[in-house]
């Protein structure tokens, strides 16, 4: 089941929407504002699976949040809600990104239908790009100007380094794939052999780790992939 976020300032069909999306099992939070919908749509520390998002929100509107969203987090699966008939609307929002839309009034099936169809569509929890200075252990990594800097010294990570680092950033605290982290650093065409991932990371360890034999931040999953924390 899925992390959902529900942005609507009408508190009717807030309760309605939970009470729905609660039934079928999914963690639902809410905001009645588009200020405080983006705040928790770009929380790094608790990014959602999918965000439904009202067009007509006070202060800040849908389509600012979606903009501001997605600058920060592109693949963050966005379903909008919009009033009937309002064409220009949805064609507004597909050329922003939005990644479909429900348009009120609409049935529970048609809602969870759509859900259901753009969760499948995605690839899993959203990732937001980490910030470009980012502390990682005992290092300091500026992935702008592409230095990674220990105890006041400049060590060398080559570029695929700081991709795989950026990468594992973007999903913090989960567990990532070998296959995902070699379609997102190296492209799915790519025919590199899984054990590059694993000679970047013993290089990265012994560049950010107090104790590279027993590390701290970057961790191995057995049988999973890896997964980083802060």
């Amino acid at each position: 089941m899925a992390k959902i976020l529900v942005v609507e300032d009408e508190a009717a069909i807030r309760r309605g929407l939970v009470e729905v999306l609660e039934a079928k099992g999914h963690e639902v939070d809410t905001a009645a504002t588009g200020t405080d919908g983006l705040a928790k749509a770009t929380d790094r520390e608790r990014v959602p699976d999918l965000v439904l998002l009202d067009v007509m929100l006070p202060g800040m509107g849908g389509f600012d949040v979606l903009r501001r969203i997605r600058d920060v987090a592109p693949g963050l699966p966005i379903i909008m809600l919009t009033a009937k008939g309002q064409e220009v609307d949805r064609v507004r929002g597909f050329e922003l990104g939005v990644d479909d839309y429900v348009v009120k009034p609409f049935s529970v099936m048609e809602l969870l239908g759509r859900v259901a169809a753009v969760l499948r569509r995605s690839n899993g929890p959203a990732a937001i790009e980490p910030e470009l200075v980012v502390a990682i252990g005992l290092a300091t990594v500026d992935f702008d100007r592409m230095t990674l800097v220990r105890e006041g010294a400049s060590r060398e990570l080559a570029a695929k380094g700081f991709d795989l680092l950026r990468c594992l950033l973007r999903h913090k605290g989960k567990v990532v794939s070998r296959d995902t982290i070699m379609d997102e650093v190296w492209g799915q065409d790519s025919v590199l052999n899984t054990r590059t991932i694993d000679n970047y990371v013993v290089k990265i360890r012994q560049l950010v780790e107090p104790d590279p034999n027993n590390p701290r931040h970057l961790h191995t999953v057995h049988g999973a992939g890896y997964r980083l924390d802060l």
